[in-house]
């Protein structure tokens, strides 16, 4: 939540966060050895580097901790153009939690031919919705642990091909083969990514949606948050989200989904999420934007900007939400302002609110900060600073050229904004049929 608002504004300060993690690399293979693993296990809760939850369904179990970290590094490596820290350390990170997820999980055949139709599984996992604990291939850790495994393979091939000395001295440092490197790659195409065919949506987990759903909307004020008034163990037999899981790998993996896969999984969870994470709001508002609920991705907008201020959920006096904070932004770079950074390609497909004028930020890309102003009928480019004569990005899949000295302003193309918002009772009647 935070690292995204480094990386693209400040990104020597995205440095020194993702050097934090390479400092504490030993601990985390320690850590991983201790739950018999190979590879890396980074904490969920740390001081020193040592696992400091005491609840391991809702700490250690949230094995995706490593795939977020790796996508930090990715995506600072990728807007910053950092491949002197990628080479010597960042590297690292990527290969020892590659190898907790090749570890981890397992192979299991399917169909008439076993042995021909291998599927990935990791099983035993907490995703990030701390409502459902310990399930078996949950969406979002294994999209992640996909996408984590393909930028070490990706990351390891181009360091073969600038730095053949440097790459050599990784495979040395790392006890690292080739046939290893092949086998990340394999487990990476044949991940399991749950699929509900006739709902059209993404089951956050295997067992998820044989779950009763909790009916949220005649749950009492006075009952909520639900941890604080039900056993654990009633919550987790039902369908009911503390925060986004599925909705937040449709934002940090969105390539890998299509539009009407957006649209059905937030219709479908939206409904289902309680909001008793301040980590929720800022996520549910980027995807509302995305799938063209704007006057609801405004709201949710709304609600994270007030978390502190308002002191919204009664605990701002234990100090301020600082991952929420960092959301705000995201909500509105990536919501409103539509930008995408997929693999280095830097795109943007605004959704305005309606009563929104315009909204103006700026962002740092391989050292160049350029100036993004977004209207409702179109968005400008300025290069403000930086070494560059041109940065080239993408407006709702055109190029762009950002040249020094000229505003590059496009024209866009309105969604379609959809009224109102998703309910339980949708989700009943899809069931049903």
């Amino acid at each position: 939540y935070v690292l995204p608002f480094l990386t693209y504004t400040s990104p020597d300060y995205a440095r020194n966060a993702l050097r934090f993690r390479y400092t504490l690399l030993d601990a985390a293979r320690r850590r991983a050895a201790e739950l018999n693993q190979r590879g890396a296990l980074y904490p969920w809760r740390t001081i020193n580097g040592e696992e400091a939850s005491a609840y391991y369904a809702a700490g250690t179990a949230q094995y995706h901790i490593d795939a977020d970290i790796a996508h930090a590094v990715s995506q600072y490596v990728s807007a910053s153009g950092d491949t002197g820290f990628l080479d010597r350390e960042a590297i690292d990170i990527l290969v020892e939690t590659a190898r907790l997820w090749a570890d981890l999980g397992f192979w299991r055949g399917t169909g008439e031919n076993p042995s021909a139709n291998e599927v990935f599984h990791i099983h035993g996992v907490t995703g990030p919705d701390e409502y459902t604990a310990v399930v078996n291939d949950n969406l979002f850790t294994n999209v992640m642990a996909r996408a984590n495994l393909r930028a070490a393979v990706r990351q390891l091939g181009e360091l073969s091909e600038r730095d053949g000395e440097q790459y050599a001295r990784v495979l040395a440092r790392l006890s690292l083969s080739e046939e290893e490197i092949a086998e990340f790659a394999r487990i990476a195409e044949g991940m399991h990514i749950p699929y509900e065919e006739n709902l059209g949506i993404h089951p956050q987990d295997d067992d998820f949606l044989s779950k009763e759903l909790w009916d949220l909307a005649h749950t009492p004020a006075d009952k909520r948050p639900l941890l604080l008034h039900y056993h654990p163990l009633v919550i987790y037999r039902h369908q009911v989200l503390k925060q986004a899981d599925v909705v937040l790998g449709l934002y940090l993996q969105g390539d890998e989904f299509n539009p009407e896969e957006k649209l059905a999984n937030f219709e479908y969870y939206d409904p289902l999420t309680t909001g008793d994470s301040t980590l929720s709001a800022v996520v549910q508002s980027i995807i509302a934007a995305e799938v063209g609920y704007t006057d609801l991705a405004a709201a949710y907008f709304s609600s994270a900007v007030y978390v502190d201020l308002a002191d919204l959920h009664h605990n701002a006096d234990a100090g301020v939400h600082v991952a929420s904070l960092g959301g705000v932004w995201n909500a509105l770079v990536g919501g409103f302002g539509g930008m995408r950074d997929y693999l280095g390609v830097w795109s943007f497909d605004p959704r305005l609110p309606r009563e929104w004028d315009s909204l103006t930020f700026r962002m740092t890309l391989h050292g160049n900060r350029m100036r993004v102003t977004v209207l409702a009928d179109e968005i400008s480019f300025d290069l403000e600073t930086g070494d560059a004569d041109k940065v080239t990005v993408q407006v709702q899949g055109t190029d762009v050229v950002v040249v020094r000295g000229e505003t590059a302003t496009v024209a866009v193309t309105a969604v379609e904004s959809r009224e109102g918002r998703p309910s339980v009772s949708d989700i009943e009647g899809s069931v049903r049929e």
